[in-house]
């Protein structure tokens, strides 16, 4: 048995997540079971404790996108992995619990010089930023980058991650203290979204050629206004609405590339892809130092309540992880 967080009544308010013994999870052909360190928590997580994101077909109902952890137990038909490899994995589910069971395409070794809890903050930010950033908008070296909340975990992530890679990066955030942070953490322009037209500001600053968008309706006109010829629009989240309206002659006139996705639906085999890739590219950005994922607040797993709640008010700069 092991202990993990569950939702009273199958959905609710942060308070609902509640610590319950279960069975740990049966070890399958091609998969490896971690004992888990620590579990980041994330975005979907709160969406699916509420019962507005459901887990794909044969995931783990259990909430937790990505851990770090020992493996103790290695499956039939995995060739790379060892018990006792320290290991950072990205999953569908069932993060949150003493142990969990993973794809073992989808681990990746834990960087060197990260601990356990800065190893947690990486698979689901770090996968989506790759994805979206890189792969579905493109982005090369020389290009310019136009980051939506830029304190977020994923935001920061972002900024970082298209320094490394050569690119000149604007940020929006909402506040004084998070814009300057934004700034810290090498966004080389940072607007205050919430002080007015940032449209205009980012216009000033210069031309953008590929936005990673959370904020979504509320953003979408600022958005294609900003975008130079040629620009890209990915985006991952709609926190301010997901019905937009688009005038198709200026996406014609700017040859604009509208595009989006998420991550957890999909296939395995497209997550074993996407985790060599960025253990080629990305993890030498982080063994360099030159992209460092802050951790904004730890909680234990038995207040992922806390965590939850703490994430909601969207104070956090960088990445809320659990401790198991």
């Amino acid at each position: 048995m092991m202990q993990a967080i569950t939702i009273r009544g199958g959905k609710g308010g942060a308070d609902a997540l509640e610590v319950h013994s279960i069975p740990v999870p049966e070890l399958r052909p091609g998969h490896v079971l971690i004992r888990v360190r620590a579990a980041g928590v994330n975005r979907p997580d709160l969406l699916q404790r509420a019962g507005r994101y459901p887990p794909p077909p044969g995931a783990s109902e259990i909430l937790g996108l990505e851990v770090s952890g020992e493996i103790v137990r290695v499956g039939e038909g995995v060739d790379r992995w060892r018990e006792g490899d320290r290991v950072t994995a990205l999953l569908a589910g069932g993060g949150y619990a003493e142990y969990a069971l993973v794809d073992g395409r989808h681990v990746l070794p834990i960087p060197a010089g990260l601990g356990f809890v800065q190893a947690a903050a990486l698979p689901e930010t770090v996968f989506t930023v790759w994805a979206n950033v890189f792969e579905g908008g493109r982005l090369q070296r020389g290009e310019t980058l136009l980051v939506h909340g830029a304190n977020s975990g994923i935001g920061v992530t972002a900024v970082q991650m298209a320094k490394a890679a050569g690119a000149r990066v604007f940020a929006t955030a909402r506040g004084a203290e998070k814009v300057a942070r934004a700034r810290e953490t090498g966004a080389d322009v940072a607007i205050d979204a919430s002080a007015g037209d940032w449209p205009a500001a980012v216009k000033t600053a210069g031309a953008v050629d590929v936005i990673l968008d959370m904020m979504g309706a509320g953003y979408f006109a600022g958005n294609v206004d900003v975008l130079a010829p040629g620009g890209r629009l990915v985006v991952i989240a709609f926190l301010t609405g997901a019905v937009a309206e688009l005038n198709l002659m200026t996406l014609m006139l700017k040859r604009l590339t509208l595009t989006g996705s998420t991550l957890r639906s999909r296939d395995a085999g497209e997550k074993a892809r996407l985790a060599g890739a960025i253990e080629e590219h990305v993890w030498p950005w982080i063994e360099s130092g030159a992209v460092q994922i802050p951790v904004d607040r730890v909680f234990p797993l038995a207040n992922a309540g806390g965590a939850h709640a703490f994430l909601e008010q969207g104070a956090q700069f960088g990445k809320v992880v659990l401790q198991v």
